[in-house]
């Protein structure tokens, strides 16, 4: 008897790691370092599981390039940062700092070493979990 519980508990450990790579397989799909791009808003979408933003940004020759900007849950954007559809709207200019994706499509991550600052006013208007708060704007923004 004690051998079936080890057994059935056991595949059920083994079952729920599964599925929890398979929503979470971003291991080696981002780069390890940060990039930072700045950019004009063209849509925000507080779609499950992942709210994203389109974002549009000029390449080196000048020509917009869309870039995808993949988040965390609709839901934590709107407890912790009181997001709503109305927070992020064509035209705004961010400034988001992420992990790029590996094969060089203009994909960004944020939900690890992630921010998301107003260009115009460096107010900070997200961040990844694994950062705190900035108290102050970086030296650098705005220039």
């Amino acid at each position: 008897m004690r051998n079936t519980i080890t057994l059935v508990t056991g595949c059920g450990l083994l079952a729920l790691a599964g599925a929890s790579v398979a929503h979470h397989g971003d291991a080696g799909r981002f780069e390890a370092t940060v990039s930072t791009i700045t950019g004009s808003v063209m849509a925000l979408q507080l779609i499950n599981p992942h709210a994203s933003i389109l974002l549009s940004v000029p390449d080196a020759n000048g020509k917009a390039v869309t870039w995808r900007v993949e988040m965390e849950a609709p839901q934590r954007l709107q407890r912790e940062f009181g997001w709503n559809r109305n927070t992020l709207t064509p035209g705004t200019k961010i400034t988001v700092t992420g992990r790029r994706i590996k094969s060089g499509a203009p994909d960004i991550n944020l939900t690890e070493h992630a921010r998301i600052l107003l260009t115009d006013t460096c107010e900070e208007i997200y961040h990844s979990r694994d950062l705190e708060p900035l108290t102050e704007a970086p030296a650098d923004c705005g220039s």
